[in-house]
């Protein structure tokens, strides 16, 4: 939505927190009161839930089944098949069958080769990005005239449609608001994604919210637990692991991390590449079957199959292309430890974040179909030290949540009060490249925070502002998420300037950034949509990074800051000398000229502490030349004027210096 005042935004903003502990006043309850469902957008299996008799029930279908395949089949001519008849007839047409396409969501064309699920044994045909003016991932599918190009968001609005018209088939009625989970670590542009699809099927989308938290909403309120509890989310094309804490009915959440593209497609793929490579025919089937898009679904399929089998028998026999492969419940455990190994960094970091030892969680409850492997069970109780939950089905329990919160949006219900948190921190770029965080990662949302700027030199008349979100020093090492301009102020001198700058996360974790120069009221502000071509690997190695580098990154930024304060002192020096240099005499001068030029040489090297100490002495020796110039300045100042005039012109300034932005001529 369009808010004309970014103040008045945040202030809805915190309203809409308020109101879902204060019933009654929430807008929300009283335009989407009735029919209202959750939905678990998943990469392998979507549902929909919905609050009958104050306790959630996932909705089935004619067949008595509560999954959905999330799988599309279009064909040249009729609507798209959706669900079990399109997973059915996959093989007849691999290319026009998009399946996990939630891995795709908020993607873009070089993000692809990136995640090799889709490219192993090409399943699917992409367009080519230059003959579209965005940076979306477009699949090429068959259609009346031929091939088009759809988008992942189209792909998951036609799941969405069929869902839709579960719901409405089984209330009697037009569906008034949904509540759709997306994984915890899903960025901006990944939830933007998932509200789009949501629109386009036709849903009013109440909130997005994170899959671990719907899991645990439904949890605790069903087993009326409380206390400190981690959430492993290990789905079919993505991983989150939550810590929260339960207490009255107050579900907030500690820490989140997670991996993107990591979840039960990449275990089927390992135990595909094991049945290949103990199959007689060896690198030679692998090889046809690679340029085979029919033959590779077929392969995938057997492989999810014998995985699903795995979890009941110790061991079963692969038929597969004339040949028999007999493949163990050891073997798959062999075969998916890299996977589980990858969940093991984000669990600490989480725990870490939230200052918890995994001795003092209370329980760990499993979420995902992927946690049915033994082999995932046992390697999440060796890595907390405890037998995890997992007497709520895995599958089920993230639509549960999702329909007691959209529940709780369209009722009276005060049983739960959700406080989520963004999963990376927020900034703008300063001077020199470094980043100033405004909104720290783990920040319950939704939030909002203000800081005030100034100008780095005379005479400007623009702020150039850029928005990255990440945990390094520097912009260059963070993901850029927007840049825009605030142009028009009027000239003055550096540092006189006053930029106010707000940032807002809204409940679904979307942001909003205004900025508003306080003494001409001139004001700019952008609803944040990201690009579509993120890198994956990027976010997940954000916080990695974060604490690799963080010495070093430290000194970088110290020795950036120190740089731009020389540089400050050093343009201020020239502007005194040329307006005010009669006032030394030789002897005076030469010591200031040396200090600067050691100022110069320091400013030019890498020792940061260096630059400081030079700044010192340099402040030192020009002291007397300072106030000389001020006494000077008062004195023109003063000539000619009364007393009485005087002190209305004082004005003293009670704040700290504000922190320098980029600037535009």
């Amino acid at each position: 939505p369009y808010y004309p005042c970014l103040e008045d935004c945040l202030k809805s903003e915190f309203m809409s927190l308020f109101q879902i502990a204060e019933p009654g006043e929430s807008r929300a309850k009283e335009a989407c009161r009735g029919r209202v469902v959750g939905i678990d957008l998943g990469t392998t299996n979507s549902l929909v839930a919905v609050v009958r008799d104050a306790e959630p029930t996932c909705l089935l279908d004619e067949h008595g089944q509560a999954l959905l395949p999330s799988v599309v089949r279009y064909r040249a001519s009729g609507a798209p098949q959706v669900g079990r008849e399109a997973k059915h007839s996959a093989f007849e047409a691999p290319h026009d069958t998009i399946a996990s396409v939630k891995r795709f969501m908020g993607r873009g064309p070089a993000d692809i080769a990136k995640d090799g699920t889709a490219q192993r044994f090409g399943q699917y045909r992409f367009a080519d990005p230059a003959q579209f003016s965005d940076s979306v991932v477009r699949l090429l599918v068959a259609g009346p005239g031929g091939l088009r190009a759809v988008t992942p968001i189209e792909v998951s609005a036609e799941i969405l449609r069929v869902l839709r018209a579960r719901a409405e088939e089984q209330l009697g009625g037009e569906l008034e608001g949904a509540v759709i989970t997306v994984p915890a670590y899903f960025d901006d542009a990944q939830r933007q994604a998932t509200k789009d699809a949501g629109r386009l099927a036709g849903l009013q989308v109440l909130r997005l919210l994170n899959e671990p938290t719907a899991a645990a909403l439904a949890y605790g309120l069903d087993k009326k637990r409380e206390g400190k509890f981690a959430v492993y989310d290990l789905g079919g094309g993505t991983f989150d692991i939550s810590i929260l804490d339960l207490c009255d009915g107050i579900f907030t959440v500690m820490a989140t991390c997670g991996d993107t593209v990591l979840g039960g497609d990449d275990m089927d793929l390992a135990l595909a590449e094991l049945v290949l490579a103990r199959h007689p025919a060896g690198q030679k089937l692998a090889e046809q079957v690679s340029r085979d898009p029919g033959r590779s679904r077929k392969l995938l399929d057997v492989a999810r199959a014998t995985k699903h089998q795995l979890t009941v028998d110790e061991s079963t026999h692969v038929d597969w292309e004339g040949a028999t492969v007999t493949v163990s419940r050891q073997d798959l455990a062999t075969a998916i430890q890299p996977i589980l190994q990858r969940t093991a960094g984000p669990c600490r970091r989480a725990l870490k974040d939230a200052e918890l030892t995994a001795k003092e969680l209370t329980g760990v409850i499993l979420v995902g179909g992927a946690t049915r492997v033994p082999e995932v069970r046992r390697f999440v109780a060796e890595l907390f030290g405890q037998t995890p939950l997992c007497d709520l089905d895995p599958e089920q329990v993230v639509a549960l949540g999702a329909a007691v919160q959209a529940d709780i949006l369209s009722s009276e219900r005060q049983d739960a009060l959700l406080i989520d948190v963004t999963p990376l921190s927020l900034g703008l770029e300063l001077m020199g490249g470094i980043v100033e965080k405004i909104i720290p990662r783990n920040s319950r949302v939704p939030t909002g925070a203000k800081q005030v700027f100034t100008t780095y030199a005379d005479g400007q008349t623009g702020f150039d502002l850029h928005v990255v979100q990440g945990e390094r020093e520097t912009a260059s090492e963070c993901r850029s998420l927007a840049r825009f301009a605030l142009t028009g102020i009027p000239k003055m001198a550096a540092g006189m300037a006053r930029l106010e700058v707000m940032f807002l996360i809204d409940e679904n974790g979307l942001l909003q950034v205004g900025a508003r120069e306080l003494t001409s009221g001139r004001a700019a502000h952008i609803a944040v949509k990201p690009s579509y071509g993120l890198s994956e690997e990027q976010i997940e190695k954000m916080l990695v990074k974060s604490f690799e580098h963080a010495e070093g990154d430290l000194r970088k930024r110290a020795l950036l800051e120190q740089r731009v304060e020389a540089e400050r002192i050093l343009q201020a020096l020239a502007v005194a000398l040329t307006q005010d240099g009669q006032l030394l005499s030789e002897d005076e001068l030469q010591p200031i000229l040396e200090a600067k030029a050691a100022l110069v040489a320091a400013k030019n090297g890498v020792e940061h502490r260096l630059i400081a100490d030079c700044i010192t002495a340099l402040d030192g020796i020009s002291k007397e030349f300072a106030q000389r110039r001020m006494n000077a300045g008062l004195h023109r100042a003063v000539a000619g004027k009364s007393v009485g005039s005087l002190e209305q012109a004082v004005h003293f300034d009670e704040h700290a210096v504000p922190k320098t932005v980029p600037l535009s001529e």
